[in-house]
């Protein structure tokens, strides 16, 4: 997956050569083939990601994808009812925690 601004791929961002086996499985294999696969579409798979470092409590990596689920089509509202909806099952702290990360990336803020 390509920056837009810097021809830099996500993974190249993160870590740029100084982990250039996890750039290149992040780059390849996660966002050229796996995003890639027909059976589930772009927004699909967003979701389901959001649903997934919701429940585990990924916040670092929740900023960026919440991003990007807009980028594939999710609407702010539902990222909102979804996590709603996750922090019953997941744990209250887990949903108040993706609740605030979305405030700040819809407010710019990450």
């Amino acid at each position: 997956m390509t920056h837009e601004n810097t021809g830099w791929t996500g993974g190249q961002r993160a870590f740029g050569d100084f982990a250039p086996a996890l750039v290149h499985y992040t780059d390849k294999v996660l966002f050229d083939e796996v995003w890639e696969r027909r059976d589930l579409s772009k927004r699909d798979r967003s979701l389901v990601t959001v649903a997934a470092l919701t429940a585990l409590g990924k916040s670092d990596q929740l900023r960026f994808h919440l991003d990007f689920a807009r980028q594939n089509g999710v609407t702010e509202e539902e990222l909102k009812e979804a996590i709603l909806q996750l922090a019953f099952y997941t744990g209250w702290p887990n949903g108040m925690a993706a609740m605030t990360v979305l405030k700040k990336v819809s407010a710019g803020e990450e």
